[in-house]
């Protein structure tokens, strides 16, 4: 692409691009590309005067240099959600262009007259309003606004009337835009955070021919592979195996659907259990971004205790409005007096700031790398008391070492960890995880020589090979449930040391190997127990671990408590327990054996990498880099309940004011109007500002 330097500094470049019309479309392109690159801190594209400014790393100037110079807009592949911010802001910049506009032509060149004939036009659809109202035996905002401009009809005074609707407009204008972006806003921020997926290079039966592949390099018409606790990436039709799927997040059903040959399967829902092979209809980022964006416009989860409280009291206030109105014309007989009070109504302010203050939170949220699925949950996070940690790939680094491999029967450790990866690459966990990167630090090669592979939640993994079976996963799962032994090894054993994590192999009913997982505390885990314990949260762990290992891990931490050998039930119980003592708790966990607690509790917070399920039933997500975020989201929710606090005393406060100043005869309709319309824009704009800069 043709481009030209238009000015530079420092780390900050900006660029013509030498379009002569940009289109909202190139411009996304070009803006998504340039904050892909690596050494992009950010980017902005104006489609407008076909520039951009880039902020980078001065030290790849010439990258960016060469980047820009063959960037090719029409060939160049990167997300670009379906909905543009940028059109959303031209559509509702011309809307107010042309609504002002109009008001100023219209009354330069049309008779009076004909502006009175128009001014009874458009009132009817504010008449029509009011009247729907009154029908449904309620007194709304709409009945409000129908009389003033009645009202101010029959009195003849047509300036008022018209100034009226002028500025109902604009305050419709305005509060659709702040809504629309803040929806926009959040549905960018709420992505399904795949990066790579399985896909099928031949025929579905042949599981060698399964390769790992960039979800972007993914087309349509290839074959992917799903399976059991995994989220499907990419919306397809089923072409193979069978599935339960759960697909709350998209059609809101309770219960895990059955998926089969011919099935239609969307991106986000999960694999519950059992395998699927599904054929690509749409590719990354098609269709995510409008059913995200409708799934929070729908969604009652927006709606916290703060928000409930005002819009219930929004419209029990507008009967009262009525009364001040009436009284005021009694006490008075002036109908202007009245009018004024008429023209402020507590409903517009309230019911638009609360959600918006919720949707700019969630939004901030994402911007540090924490994504929440609805405004009940920050409340609810401001008033919990408990926060309860799972230990591995939570509090421990995402990615745990194997420290060693002990065989038993004579057992070759490199041939015990080429099974043991092979068995657990299909299972994204934190152990999973360090087995598969042992095989390949090692340079093993372990090609899918088994069969169909079984998923147990919290125990392990179970399959065959050669007919024998094989499992992989904790002691209960292999020595209790599955009844494996070890005779003739027990004093080595014995002898394996307790400080590390213990993952057993078994072939064929008997112990073959013990890998041992060095677990190391994440560097930043101290220390944000420690912030939570001072903002007032009393700091759990629970964990399937030994009671060695969980000792160890809790006194190095500094927690309040710690239980160690814990089924997915026994957290859930834990939690139930603490509930019925009074507490409000907060679980934090990364696997599928942790679903059960992020469920029981208030609010369940799962690690980004984590397993599909635990994302799907989390209420909150956090990047698995840093547990720092769970104090920036206990303050996000502390600041937002007290944000939403102060909206609702700044608005009954300013309108009951602006009330008063109409009785009293100070304020004109029009000036109260104007006044109220501004109010409400204002602290609809102040609460999209971030809460904790």
């Amino acid at each position: 692409m043709k481009c030209k330097i238009l000015h530079e500094s420092n780390d900050r470049m900006r660029v013509g691009l030498r379009i002569k019309y940009m289109t909202f479309e190139e411009a996304d392109i070009a803006e998504c590309f340039l904050q892909g690159l690596p050494y992009v801190y950010d980017a902005k594209v104006n489609e407008r005067t076909s520039s951009a400014t880039v902020w980078y790393d001065q030290s790849f100037r010439d990258e960016l240099i060469n980047e820009l110079s063959n960037l090719d807009l029409k060939t160049v592949k990167v997300f670009v959600p379906d909905s543009s911010a940028r059109q959303i802001k031209h559509t509702y910049q011309d809307k107010m262009f042309f609504h002002i506009a109009k008001r100023f032509v219209f009354r330069l060149i049309l008779p009076i007259p004909i502006r009175r004939v128009r001014i009874y036009f458009r009132a009817i659809p504010y008449i029509i309003e009011g009247l729907k109202s009154l029908s449904k035996g309620k007194l709304e905002v709409s009945v409000l606004d129908a009389t003033s401009i009645v009202v101010s009809l029959l009195r003849g005074d047509y300036n008022t009337a018209s100034n009226v609707m002028f500025l109902l407009k604009i305050g419709d204008i305005m509060d659709e835009w702040t809504r629309k972006k803040s929806v926009d806003d959040l549905a960018r921020a709420m992505s399904l955070n795949i990066d790579k997926v399985w896909v099928v290079t031949g025929d579905t039966k042949d599981k060698n021919c399964e390769v790992l592949m960039d979800i972007n390099k993914v087309e349509e018409g290839d074959v992917i592979v799903v399976r059991t606790g995994n989220m499907v990436p990419l919306d397809g039709t089923v072409t193979g195996g069978d599935a339960s799927v759960n697909q709350a997040s998209i059609t809101g059903e309770g219960i895990p659907v059955h998926k089969g040959e011919g099935s239609y399967v969307y991106a986000g829902t999960v694999v519950e259990e059992g395998e699927i092979f599904v054929t690509v209809k749409k590719t990354a980022g098609q269709g995510q971004y409008d059913r995200i964006a409708q799934i929070i416009e729908e969604s009652e989860k927006l709606k916290s205790a703060t928000e409930d409280k005002a819009f219930r009291m929004a419209d029990k206030l507008v009967p009262y409005t009525f009364g001040a109105t009436i009284l005021t014309f009694l006490l008075t007989r002036n109908a202007t007096r009245a009018i004024s009070i008429l023209m402020v109504d507590f409903c517009c302010a309230l019911k638009l700031s609360m959600p918006i203050a919720v949707l700019s939170a969630m939004r901030e949220a994402g911007q540090n790398y924490i994504s929440v699925k609805g405004g009940k949950f920050l409340e609810e996070v401001a008033q919990a008391d408990t926060i309860i940690f799972d230990k591995t790939g939570t509090l421990t680094y995402a990615c745990p070492s194997v420290k060693d491999i002990v065989t038993f029967d004579g057992e070759d450790k490199d041939e015990m960890l080429r099974i043991a990866a092979c068995l657990e690459e299909h299972y994204p966990h934190s152990m999973a995880n360090a087995v598969v990167k042992a095989a390949a630090d090692r340079n093993i090669i372990h090609e899918e020589m088994h069969a169909k592979v079984e998923y147990v939640v919290a125990h392990g993994i179970a399959s065959s090979i050669n007919g024998e079976k094989v499992i992989i996963g904790s002691y209960h799962f292999v020595f209790e449930d599955e009844g494996c032994d070890m005779t003739g090894e027990e004093e080595k054993f014995n002898s394996l040391p307790a400080e590390y994590s213990h993952l057993y192999l078994a072939v064929g009913g008997r112990l073959k190997a013990v890998i041992l997982i060095e677990d190391s505390l994440k560097e930043e885990a101290k220390d944000v127990v420690k912030d939570l314990q001072d903002l007032g949260l009393k700091v759990v762990m629970l964990t399937g671990d030994s009671s060695k290992v969980a000792g160890k891990v809790a006194e190095e931490l500094g927690v309040d408590d710690y239980k160690a050998q814990m089924l997915p039930e026994d957290k859930a119980a834990y939690i139930s327990k603490e509930q019925e003592s009074g507490r409000k708790c907060i679980m934090i966990g990364d696997g599928v054996n942790d679903s059960p607690a992020l469920s029981a509790a208030e609010v369940g917070v799962a690690i980004n990498s984590g397993a599909a399920i635990a994302r799907e039933v989390a209420d909150v997500m956090i990047s698995q880099d840093d547990l720092e975020a769970l104090i920036i989201l206990r303050k996000l929710g502390t600041a937002l309940v007290k944000r939403t606090e102060n909206n609702y005393k700044t608005i009954i406060g300013f309108n009951g004011m602006l009330i008063l100043l109409g009785a009293l005869g100070i304020l004109q309709p029009t000036t109260s109007a104007l006044l109220h319309n501004g109010s409400t824009i204002a602290i609809s704009l102040k609460s999209t500002t971030n809460l904790l800069d």
